[in-house]
């Protein structure tokens, strides 16, 4: 019951952050939606920074294990390459929410330490994944992997930012598209 419960507040807590940011976290709101006292949210996550961290924690964790999958998936880099900007669009399709961490990333200056740390933990494994892709799609002797992956990583959080302040997944398709016409996705 107990992990249960912490799980329950994790999940309540990721659709919270991912609407409203770290400042949108609150323990009142978070224990009503998951029908238990706010005091039972402090004995899972005795602090508002601890719950934070963990939840960028697992959301990062989750996409590190989507992003293993599409390369499981299929072993043409550039087809999951293609296919990363679906990870961002699934957060639009839900709500109009955005990506926990890019959220998370616009609060940085207000956030805990171990809040900044699995924020920044989240884009370097979007960054590493995106590399080692571009790298397996470029072959040997390409250097530029991990400037063009930042790009790339900073190009669909932008175009999934744009695309929630008018509420529009199609802005969202359109950009991308664009960005694959311009040449840094894959066509």
């Amino acid at each position: 019951m107990r992990s249960d419960t912490r799980e329950a507040i994790l999940t309540a807590a990721r659709r919270s952050a991912q609407a409203h940011g770290y400042g949108g976290l609150n323990f009142r709101d978070l224990a009503n939606e998951v029908g238990i006292k706010a005091a039972s949210i402090h004995y899972h996550f005795p602090t508002k920074a601890e719950l934070g961290a963990a939840v960028a924690r697992r959301y990062w964790e989750d996409t590190a294990a989507e992003l293993d999958r599409l390369s499981a998936e299929d072993s043409d880099p550039v087809r999951s390459l293609r296919q990363y900007p679906a990870l961002f669009r699934k957060a639009l399709e839900n709500g109009n929410r955005m990506c926990l961490c890019s959220f998370m990333a616009a609060e940085y200056d207000d956030l805990p330490e171990a809040v900044k740390n699995e924020v920044q933990t989240f884009a370097d494994v979007n960054v590493a994944w995106l590399s080692g892709a571009l790298s397996a799609a470029s072959g040997p002797g390409s250097g530029e992997s991990e400037a063009r992956a930042r790009a790339i990583f900073a190009a669909v959080a932008g175009a999934q930012l744009l695309a929630r302040s008018r509420a529009d997944v199609s802005l969202f398709d359109a950009l991308i598209e664009s960005y694959r016409v311009a040449g840094l996705l894959p066509g």
